[in-house]
């Protein structure tokens, strides 16, 4: 009695359904020989890069990856020492669009001998730009937390440990360091006679003034309301701190024009100075504090150093 295997049609089964697979997967799927050209690519290649598979045989992989090749290059001489690679990558496709994939390239030894690799390259994209929008969005909760959220200037939360590094390096350099509290003046009467949106954009403005005002080791933060800090660092002596009082003025008392109404600003500010004032942030801080309340009562525009108390 005949006896056919049913393993044979099931094998025969079994490829047909492998190549399905093959074709109709949306990764890339090819083989590349020792000389880096094509011996097989999936469909996929030809939605990728618009090339299809029988053109792709025999292609240079250097051709097909123009200057991505350049990038994968330690990728492809690994794979073909026989050392497995799995990296990611963004991909610049003919049609302008950008994939960002997961490549795997598995060697293909034979006795011994390298003979080519397989490639894998999954699209990632959706994964990846749903990354970046995560990372995007903690980076803004990030300058959010440590930011006034009118003016843009730091708020308070560094504010200990920008004046520490500052004190740290004043050791060093046997130099100066200077805080200077800062009130506007009248600020309060700006909200009540026009408002706290004209109110807000006269802080926006002056917050704006200090900043150009500020040299690249100097600092100001917003602690709330129109009370601002301005760390002064890397001073050799007081003068310099005399001459970053009187920059800040004149800059930031310029007349400030909005909506056909004019306003001066002007300011009182307390200052103290490591290490004559005190060791630490907080005797620093407490100290510029009480000077600041001592220039307030002298009068508008004044100013008071804590060694004046």
């Amino acid at each position: 009695m005949f006896y056919e295997e049913p393993t044979s049609t099931l094998t025969l089964e079994s490829e047909d359904l492998a190549r399905k697979v093959v074709q109709d997967t949306d990764a890339l799927l090819g083989y590349w020989d020792r000389n880096e050209r094509c011996g097989f690519a999936n469909l996929a290649y030809q939605s990728w890069f618009g090339i299809s598979p029988g053109d792709l045989y025999g292609l240079p992989k250097k051709e097909l990856l123009g200057p991505l090749y350049e990038l994968n290059l330690p990728h492809i001489c690994a794979a073909l020492r026989g050392e497995p690679q799995v990296f990611e990558r963004a991909i610049s496709l003919p049609d302008g669009s950008i994939r960002y994939c997961i490549t795997s390239y598995h060697p293909d030894i034979s006795n011994g001998v390298v003979q080519g690799f397989s490639a894998h390259v999954t699209d990632v994209t959706k994964m990846k730009l749903l990354e970046l929008e995560l990372l995007a969005a903690r980076e803004d909760a990030e300058h959010l937390a440590t930011h006034d959220y009118l003016t843009g200037l730091p708020n308070r939360v560094h504010l200990v440990e920008r004046i520490q590094a500052a004190i740290a390096r004043a050791k060093v350099s046997s130099g100066l360091a200077g805080l200077i509290a800062i009130d506007f003046d009248g600020f309060k009467k700006i909200n009540d006679m026009f408002g706290h949106d004209i109110g807000d954009h006269v802080l926006r403005e002056v917050a704006r003034r200090m900043k150009t005002a500020l040299r690249e080791t100097d600092s100001v933060t917003r602690l709330g309301g129109d009370e601002f800090i301005m760390l002064a660092t890397e001073l050799n002596v007081c003068d310099g701190l005399h001459r970053a009082i009187n920059r800040l003025r004149l800059i930031v008392s310029q007349p400030l024009l909005h909506k056909g109404a004019t306003f001066h600003p002007r300011f009182c500010c307390g200052v103290s100075v490591f290490p004559w004032h005190g060791a630490t942030p907080i005797e620093l801080m407490v100290k510029a504090d009480r000077a600041l309340y001592k220039a307030k009562r002298k009068g508008p525009g004044n100013t008071a150093f804590a060694g004046d108390l």
